[in-house]
């Protein structure tokens, strides 16, 4: 059975199985977590690997009809862990329980951001997000305080998340290649379980100051400090300057503001 790669979902399909290999060895089991939700499996190209790795509790999610029904043929020790859901809309403590899991793909470039906001909103189950990213994605998730390539996603998902850059994939392991360079990110649950400040107004602080990025902060909080100063540490700075630490700093001070 031949499975297309549909450009509207888009697809790029995995060819090369050492670096399928390369992405499911690098899948650590972060704090012993080996329930697993492969998102969009395509062809199977990676979810092979996982499934010889012997130790994972494997799930695959997918949309496309057509990859469902190979995977069903190819896999039949899997028919009933073959999901046909779209991730972004699925409900994942219905699907999964209310227990760990991790999340592994070849992730589709055109909402591989918005899988990684998904997993952060299931950041109490999420153990691990292991995958592949466009690489100016991958960067930037992975990017630390002080370059220009630092941002918003940056900041969030390390708020929580723990992010190493595995390694670069180059477009000729693909069908069809696409325009840019792949990167491999693996992202592990961090010790931080709640923020000490409201965490609705450390995500506007941290998108009001990147939304101006050229601004120092004293300018681009303007509307959110009531008139009063920023503190030094913070005032002249512009927002790439700022760790996850200081971005709950300054929201603890704007939020005692009154």
């Amino acid at each position: 059975m031949i499975v297309r790669p549909k450009k509207h979902l888009g697809q790029h399909f995995l060819i090369d199985k050492t670096v399928s290999k390369a992405i499911a060895d690098a899948f650590s089991g972060h704090r012993d977590c080996f329930k697993v939700i492969e998102i969009g499996p395509g062809t199977a190209a990676l979810t092979r690997p996982l499934i010889e790795r012997g130790d994972l509790d494997l799930y695959l999610m997918e949309v496309d009809t057509d990859s469902i029904a190979y995977l069903n043929k190819e896999l039949p020790q899997l028919s009933d862990r073959i999901l046909n859901y779209d991730f972004l809309r699925a409900d994942l403590s219905e699907i999964m329980g209310d227990g760990p899991f991790s999340v592994v793909g070849n992730f589709p470039y055109n909402i591989s951001s918005q899988i990684l906001f998904k997993c952060l909103d299931y950041r109490h189950q999420v153990q691990e997000i292991m995958g592949m990213f466009q690489k100016e994605v991958a960067v930037r998730v992975a990017e630390k305080p002080g370059t220009k390539e630092y941002g918003i996603i940056s900041v969030l998902l390390q708020t929580f998340y723990d992010i190493e850059y595995c390694f670069t994939v180059n477009e000729d392991v693909f069908d069809p290649p696409p325009k840019v360079k792949s990167g491999v990110i693996r992202c592990t649950r961090n010790e931080r379980t709640s923020l000490p400040c409201n965490e609705k107004l450390f995500i506007q602080v941290v998108k009001t100051a990147f939304n101006q990025r050229r601004k120092t902060m004293r300018n681009s909080l303007k509307s959110m400090t009531k008139g009063h100063e920023l503190p030094e540490e913070f005032s002249q700075q512009r927002p790439e300057r700022l760790s996850v630490d200081a971005f709950i700093r300054l929201t603890e001070f704007i939020e005692g503001l009154v």
